[in-house]
C-alpha cells in the first residue's frame, strides 16, 4: 500500500488543485511502478510559512524580503 505524502504551504492552493495532486500521484505510482490506485494512500500537509523555513529563514521572511 503505497503512502504518498504532499508538503505544500498554505496559500490558498484549491480543492480543485489538490484533487488534481492526488490523482496525478496516485497514476504516477499506477503508472511506474504498477501500484493498485484502490490502496494508494495520498495526503496533503499544507504548512503555514511562518513554519516552513529555508536557508535559516522562514517563507514568509524570504518572501517579504524578496527571495
Amino acid at each position: 500500500m503505497p503512502y504518498v505524502n504532499i508538503k505544500i504551504t498554505r496559500e490558498g492552493a484549491t480543492t480543485e488543485q489538490k484533487a488534481a495532486l492526488i490523482k496525478g500521484a496516485t497514476q504516477l505510482l499506477v503508472d511506474v511502478l504498477g501500484k493498485n490506485p484502490a490502496t494508494t494512500v495520498v495526503v496533503i500537509d499544507e504548512v503555514d510559512t511562518d513554519n516552513w523555513g529555508i536557508g535559516g529563514e522562514t517563507v514568509t521572511l524570504r518572501r517579504k524580503n524578496g527571495k
